[in-house]
């Protein structure tokens, strides 16, 4: 009975094993070097005022500070992507049209991190929310080929909202304003002949308190209606 398994190997088993010229069977790269999901399209790039971007990277270096774990170097976020998020707020971005698109080289030489340290960075802040990226490419001729060559990427630092487990803390009470300097404000003049009233003061005490301020006609009045009392009184 012949043998089926051997009758079943695939034929790639029987191809000669001397190499042909211009066939290369482990070739299965594109036509273009470029990565996929790369974009020909122009990127919209949105605006971030100078005063938004610093806010919000202050609320990542607190969220860094907060979220670091305990024997882990560097905070939550970590050093190097802390580096390189600095790099893009105030180096890189352009405040008035939002354009943020460095090379990996470019981050490298101004934060002074390798560049496969750079990258690993931008991934960890893609991963944490902070930041995302479109994947570019642009048409070119080489040679009279048609062909597609990468360009940097196109990135946008998102909000906190967007920031995956991220929470605001609590915002702190106001202080009192005695820890400010401030003194509590004065009680007018009847105000204080009232405080003083529920406290038993005399009407004679308190219309001499009320005459006190010759300019207050409320008081005059009030003073005069306490010697009126105080007298019917005695």
């Amino acid at each position: 009975m012949p043998n089926r398994a051997f009758r079943m190997q695939p034929f790639a088993y029987a191809m000669p094993s001397l190499p042909i010229p211009g066939y290369n069977p482990l070739r299965t790269s594109s036509r273009f070097s470029v990565w996929s999901g790369s974009t020909t399209e122009d990127v919209r790039f949105v605006p971030v005022s100078k005063k938004r971007a610093r806010v919000w990277y202050q609320k990542a270096r607190a969220w860094n500070r907060r979220a670091k774990a305990k024997g882990r170097h560097g905070g939550g976020i970590g050093l190097t992507a802390m580096a390189v998020l600095h790099s893009f707020h105030f180096d890189f971005l352009n405040y008035t049209t939002g354009r943020l698109d460095p090379s990996y080289d470019g981050i490298a030489r101004m934060t002074g991190l390798a560049r496969s340290t750079v990258a690993a960075a931008i991934a960890r802040l893609k991963r944490l929310g902070i930041i995302n990226w479109v994947r570019r490419c642009e048409q070119a001729y080489d040679d009279g080929i048609f062909t597609l060559r990468q360009k940097t990427n196109a990135y946008a630092i998102l909000p906190p909202s967007q920031w995956r487990g991220h929470v605001d803390p609590d915002e702190a009470p106001s202080p009192w304003p005695e820890a400010w300097g401030a003194t509590p404000p004065i009680l007018s003049l009847v105000a204080q002949v009232a405080t003083l009233a529920a406290e038993g003061a005399s009407l004679a005490r308190q219309a001499s308190l009320l005459e006190a301020d010759p300019g207050d006609a409320l008081a005059q009045s009030l003073a005069r209606l306490a010697r009126s009392m105080s007298g019917r009184r005695a």
